[in-house]
C-alpha cells in the first residue's frame, strides 16, 4: 500500500510494496518511461543476471569491504541494467570492471546464489567467511545488508544515499528512467542498540532530514532493524532479523485533504 500519515502528523507504519504497485506516483524522467519500465520488470532482468552468473561461474575478488568483478560485454550490460556495482574505467576494451559494495557482494553471493567471491589468494569464500570478513570492515554491515536485501527483495533498485545524508536511496526502476522515491535511513531497534542510534534522536535532526528530502523531492523512509536476540556474528542470523518501515513527512496544516473544505464565517 502507499505510504500514509495520519492527520495529527504522527508517523505510521507503511509498506513500500514492490514493482507491481502503481507506477504513476514516481517522477519519471521523460514521457513513456513508465511504459518502458512496465514492459521490462526489474525482477525479470535480475533473473537474467542470476542465470548468466550461475552458468558462467564468474568470480569477484575481495578488496577490503568491496569486490571487483571482470565482466564481458553481456555481463556488463546486465550489471548496468540491474544497477549492481559501478563501472570502473580501465584501458581494457573487451573486458570491463565493476566495483560491488559490501551489500551488493553478499546479496549476489548469498541471496541470488550466483556469485563466487574469492580472497586475494584466489580461494573461494563460504557465506560465513564472507559475512565475517565484511562485518569486520563495517560494524553496521548486518543492519545495512538486511535493509538492502529487504528493499531489493521488493524489486526496488537500491543505491548509496550518502549525498542525501541517508544510507540508501530507492528507485522504482533504473535511475536512467526515474528519479529515486525514497531516501532511506536505517536505525537499529532494541534496548541493546539505543546507544548506536545517533540519528533522528531529536526533533531538529528529524526536521533537518525531512527538509533535505523535501528539497530533492524524496520521501524519508526509516527502516528499523531488530536483531531479535540473534547473534550477528553468524551469517544465518538475518533469518531472525525483522524490518519495520516508517515514512516520515511534514504535516502541512493548511493542506486540504478533500476537494471541498468547510467554509468558516
Amino acid at each position: 500500500m502507499d505510504p500514509t500519515m495520519n492527520e495529527t502528523g504522527h508517523v505510521v507504519p507503511t509498506s513500500i510494496g514492490s514493482e507491481v504497485s502503481t507506477l504513476i506516483g514516481s517522477r519519471w524522467k521523460a514521457k513513456g518511461y513508465a511504459d518502458i519500465a512496465a514492459k521490462n520488470p526489474m525482477s525479470e532482468i535480475v533473473k537474467q543476471l542470476q542465470s548468466t552468473l550461475t552458468h558462467s561461474r564468474e568470480t569477484a575478488m575481495l578488496s577490503g569491504y568491496v569486490a571487483l568483478i571482470k565482466a564481458n560485454r553481456e555481463l556488463a550490460v546486465l550489471l548496468e541494467r540491474t544497477c549492481f556495482g559501478r563501472q570502473i574505467t580501465t584501458s581494457e576494451k573487451d573486458e570491463q570492471w565493476f566495483q560491488l559494495s559490501s551489500e551488493e557482494t553478499f546479496y549476489m553471493h548469498h541471496a541470488l546464489q550466483s556469485l563466487v567471491v574469492v580472497n586475494h589468494n584466489g580461494i573461494p569464500l563460504s557465506s560465513s567467511d564472507l559475512w565475517n570478513h565484511l562485518k569486520t570492515f563495517k560494524a553496521t554491515f548486518p543492519e545495512l545488508y538486511i535493509s538492502y536485501a529487504h528493499l531489493r527483495g521488493k524489486n526496488w533498485v537500491v543505491r548509496a544515499g550518502t549525498q542525501y545524508g541517508a544510507d540508501f536511496v530507492a528507485y522504482r526502476h533504473h535511475p536512467s528512467l526515474v528519479h529515486s522515491d525514497y531516501a532511506v535511513i536505517i536505525l537499529q531497534e532494541g534496548d541493546d542498540n539505543m546507544r548506536q542510534n545517533e540519528r533522528l534522536r531529536s526533533w531538529p535532526d528529524v526536521h533537518c532530514s525531512i527538509r533535505v528530502c523535501g528539497s530533492v523531492a524524496k520521501t524519508l523512509l526509516v527502516l528499523f532493524v531488530n536483531k531479535n536476540g540473534s547473534d550477528a556474528t553468524l551469517h544465518s542470523c538475518f533469518e531472525q532479523f525483522s524490518v519495520h518501515e516508517r515514512v516520515i513527512t511534514r504535516w502541512v496544516a493548511e493542506q486540504c485533504r478533500e476537494e471541498h473544505c468547510l467554509e468558516h464565517d
